[in-house]
């Protein structure tokens, strides 16, 4: 078993009582109804809103449930200020997270490291008690800053320092929690010195900031570099190193990750590739079922 020893992190319970009424007030709460992630020994697999987080928990609780241990799963659940309190209350006790992006979570944005080996090091220092992951996977999806090719040959763009001059004429789009995220509005300012005329809140990544780069509501966006819809865009170049790496890692409850289910999601991550999440998420966008592309993909690779 190979589960990374924590320490606590300041502040995170008062966060994670605040956002949690938040997000446990209204209707509509992917939580809602759910069991207790430890009252019956089930492993409980959350996810964010957005489909390659919700297939890789599938891929977590298939394979979990194929090992035998007692899966259930609540996907869907929100952003990071919403699913990371749910992690530490206990509603949920697995995640498939982003190293980078849980490190700038935790850190409150104060962390400037950005390597692999650097940032899962840091990362395992600022998980908050009772709060363990385990060996990151080498596949990848980072944040990007996606412009059209003509806004790029418009702008002479190539890097996002090259967006200095010209952000202030600029709409940039990305989820709402990006406006105030250090690898978003704010680390744009800090790093680049970049503001853009206006923010606009879109999704994550999904259709509505793809249309909307594509007809000019837009003319830059947060976008992902396992989406297969960049192929039609131009990622700048992080050339002052604003997005962290974003390897994907198993976090859960310490007391969930047994010997046995640190030996599944370790061979998962073992065995997932960059490759692999951009065609499991063609696979999505051509509207197959979350479902079936996680079970082919434990099957191509033998963990099923």
């Amino acid at each position: 078993m190979r589960i990374r020893q924590i320490i606590p992190a300041t502040g995170i319970a008062a966060i994670a009582a605040l956002t949690l009424a938040a997000c446990t007030s209204g209707g509509g709460d992917p939580l809602s109804g759910g069991d207790s992630a430890t009252a019956d020994g089930a492993i409980v697999v959350g996810s964010a809103d957005f489909p390659e987080s919700q297939l890789l928990a599938t891929i977590y609780a298939q394979a979990l449930d194929a090992a035998g241990l007692e899966t259930s799963t609540q996907l869907n659940i929100g952003s990071r200020e919403v699913y990371l309190p749910a992690l530490l209350d206990g509603s949920i006790t697995l995640l498939p997270e982003y190293t980078g992006a849980t490190l700038s979570y935790l850190t409150e944005g104060s962390s400037d490291v950005t390597g692999p080996e650097e940032v899962a090091a840091a990362l395992e220092e600022a998980l908050p008690d009772g709060i363990s992951m385990l060996t990151p996977s080498a596949a990848e999806n980072r944040d990007v800053l996606a412009v059209t090719q003509e806004t790029a040959e418009e702008y002479d763009l190539t890097t996002i320092e090259d967006l200095v001059p010209h952000a202030s004429e600029l709409v940039l789009g990305g989820p709402p929690e990006w406006e105030t995220r250090r690898e978003g509005v704010v680390g744009l300012k800090d790093v680049y010195g970049i503001e853009f005329k206006e923010f606009r809140s879109l999704d994550v990544g999904g259709p509505l900031t793809i249309a909307a780069l594509q007809n000019g509501q837009v003319q830059a966006a947060d976008m992902y570099s396992t989406l297969p819809a960049m192929a039609d865009f131009v990622a700048l170049e992080d050339n002052l190193g604003l997005f962290p790496s974003q390897n994907i890692v198993p976090i859960g409850a310490t007391e969930a990750l047994s010997d046995e289910a640190s030996e599944v999601l370790d061979a998962i991550s073992a065995a997932l590739t960059t490759d692999d999440l951009i065609a499991m998420n063609a696979r999505l966008d051509a509207e197959d079922s979350i479902d079936d592309v996680a079970a082919d993909w434990l099957a191509d690779n033998d963990l099923d």
